[in-house]
């Protein structure tokens, strides 16, 4: 029988675990447990998380708007009330307008599907003598199964500026959350920094400050170039003669702007194909005018408006936006910019710089040349 005494437990083996194993292998389990608990509790919550970082980005862009309304006498409460309603009146306007627009566009091109396809057989017969490639086509379209299915797409096509509302009322929790942040900005910031220390109090404060500034600075410059965006295209599609002329303008400027990465191309999209369903020509003019004022925009009006709002690297901007879509998706997406650049600016005021050593960087740059001359060896080696 083996002494254990009150430092070792026996095994069946006969050999001994001290005190301290056992309590780093129960601590270990238990750090386990925690963690896979914990990855659920988040998983649970992300739906709220993400609510609570778009109302944070929403309060940052509109919390500038609400203080000049402050300034100007206003109450707050007010105040923020007035600019949220502004905003979904812009959405809901927004949503009904590109709703009727493709609601028409696709009851159109349904009427005229039997016209399309007489024209396609048409020139594969011209072309490659192909007859009757589009039979099958024409057959569902007859019975009315095509027909109904484009009835049922404009239907819902229809209801979806009404849709885009009811979304607005399912968001309620956002909208409030949005409301409380703004309308009790100062209130908020002072609660926060009662828990910290004075000396700390400041640079919260700052961190804070210019959140706002850069955020409310991406949303006035991408308002700014959204209208601009929407007031040229409504007019170059007035000319060419594309129907709805004005909600596909808007459509362009919001998505062009709001839209990271890919949204030219997404709103490029809409007017090309409308324009091509009516005359090919005019699709040619569509992706001139676009192409013509995506250079106007980006060497002109973006570098202008963007340099007194919010200054972003465009590789920065790019890495940003894959980050925070691979995060949090859209969402991430959508917030990666103002975040970027709110990072940006407190590494730019926070972090300390120097001066350069100029004979240092000019020596460096001396040593390169050498070591890229290729220099033979000289005689006295050879001889030795």
């Amino acid at each position: 029988m083996t002494e254990s005494g009150d430092a070792f437990t026996s095994d069946p083996d006969g050999r001994s675990l001290p005190p301290w194993a056992r309590r780093a292998i129960f601590s270990l389990l238990v750090g386990v447990a925690a963690l896979y608990y914990l990855r659920g509790l988040l998983e649970a919550l992300r739906p709220l998380i993400l609510v609570l970082l778009v109302a944070f980005f929403l309060s940052f862009a509109l919390e500038p708007a609400v203080n000049r309304l402050e300034r100007a006498g206003l109450r707050r409460g007010l105040g923020t009330t007035l600019v949220m309603a502004a905003l979904v009146t812009a959405l809901g306007g927004f949503g009904i307008q590109v709703g009727s627009l493709l609601a028409e566009q696709v009851t159109e091109f349904s009427e005229n599907v039997p016209a399309y396809l007489s024209d396609v057989d048409e020139w594969l017969e011209d072309s490659f003598g192909i007859e009757n490639a589009t039979a099958d086509l024409r057959a569902d379209y007859d019975t009315g199964a095509l027909a109904s299915w484009l009835g049922e797409v404009a239907d819902d096509l229809a209801r979806f500026g009404t849709t885009v509302v009811n979304v607005l009322f399912q968001l309620f929790t956002v909208g409030m959350f949005t409301f409380y942040l703004v309308a009790e900005g100062p209130k908020l910031r002072r609660l926060v920094c009662s828990f910290i220390a004075e000396r700390h109090q400041r640079h919260v404060l700052e961190v804070w400050d210019l959140a706002i500034e850069k955020t409310g600075g991406y949303i006035l410059s991408r308002s700014v170039l959204a209208l601009g965006s929407s007031l040229a295209h409504w007019a170059a599609f007035e000319i060419i003669g594309l129907p709805s002329a004005l909600a596909l303008a808007l459509w362009v400027g919001i998505m062009s702007q709001f839209i990271p990465v890919v949204g030219t191309f997404i709103a490029g999209a809409l007017p090309l194909v409308i324009a091509l369903l009516g005359e090919p020509v005019d699709g040619l003019w569509v992706v001139v005018v676009i192409a013509v004022y995506q250079q106007i925009e980006n060497y002109v009006l973006g570098p202008r408006i963007t340099s007194h709002t919010m200054q972003l690297h465009v590789a920065v901007a790019f890495g940003s936006v894959i980050a925070g879509s691979a995060i949090l998706g859209v969402v991430g997406a959508l917030l990666a910019l103002p975040a970027a650049a709110t990072i940006q600016a407190i590494i730019a005021a926070e972090a300390e710089r120097h001066e350069v050593a100029e004979h240092l960087q000019e020596a460096s740059s001396q040593r390169r040349g050498h070591s890229d001359r290729f220099e033979p060896p000289s005689d006295d080696s050879d001889e030795a």
